[in-house]
């Protein structure tokens, strides 16, 4: 028996989408690499969004049979609402992997998690063995931290010793990421807040370095897995 309400059928409400006509062009490119049969991964935010709703309309007009494993619970419930078929880590491998992008650097590393999915878009990353990263021009920076911090998952009690590691890292600047429409901070999907640490520079040991401080969940540094770039 399905779910039949309007929630159900409603797909979310990005708001006014930056770069609008940039960021549907390269969904459109991404909408081609779909083949019958396979199982994709699905990064989060507005341009995932967009992506996703280019390759539903792929999946139904060649009448393919995929499934999609979501990064969080609201591409999930996006994923139904367009009526394509859900799998998980559990039971599938995606065959690759699509997300957006914060920032991306000249070797393809990248800055992500504005939205705070980074822990579950980098499982599902590193889980495929291929993953495209779609951005318009506005993402390209000669060095990551040139626009935004590095967002740092954490457990809400371990907050101020994650604070007092990154400082002794080399942190500039450090801030619990504080909610919209709401008191207090934003709260990730598994509970946790986002810490957003500014960094001079970026450097290939730093995410290693972050993920080693006890209390760190994940962070959206992505350095050296090697994506590939679809830009407009």
């Amino acid at each position: 028996m399905l779910w039949t309400n309007p929630l159900s059928k409603k797909l979310p409400d990005y708001g006014t989408i930056s770069n609008l006509e940039e960021k549907k062009a390269v969904a459109a490119k991404l909408a081609g690499e779909v083949k019958d049969g396979q199982i994709i991964g699905v990064g989060s935010g507005s341009t995932s969004f967009l992506a996703l709703q280019a390759i539903a309309a792929t999946v139904a007009d060649k009448g393919f049979s995929c499934r999609f494993i979501p990064s969080s619970r609201e591409i999930h419930m996006t994923c139904l609402a367009l009526g394509l078929n859900v799998a998980s880590l559990l039971d599938a491998r995606p065959d690759w992997y699509f997300d957006g992008a914060d920032e991306v650097d000249q070797g393809h590393n990248l800055i992500k998690g504005r939205g705070g999915a980074m822990t579950r878009e980098k499982m599902v990353m590193v889980a495929s063995p291929k993953t495209f990263i779609l951005v318009d021009q506005s993402k390209f920076v000669k060095k990551l931290g040139e626009k935004f911090p590095i967002p740092v998952e954490v457990n809400q009690e371990s907050a101020n010793y994650v604070e007092e590691q990154l400082l002794k890292m080399g942190a500039i600047e450090t801030m619990v990421r504080p909610a919209k429409g709401k008191d207090g901070a934003i709260v990730t999907e598994s509970g946790h807040f986002i810490m957003d640490a500014r960094f001079a520079e970026a450097t290939p040991d730093l995410e290693k370095k972050i993920k080693s401080i006890t209390g760190v969940i994940e962070s959206g540094l992505f350095w050296g897995y090697n994506p590939e770039i679809v830009s407009s």
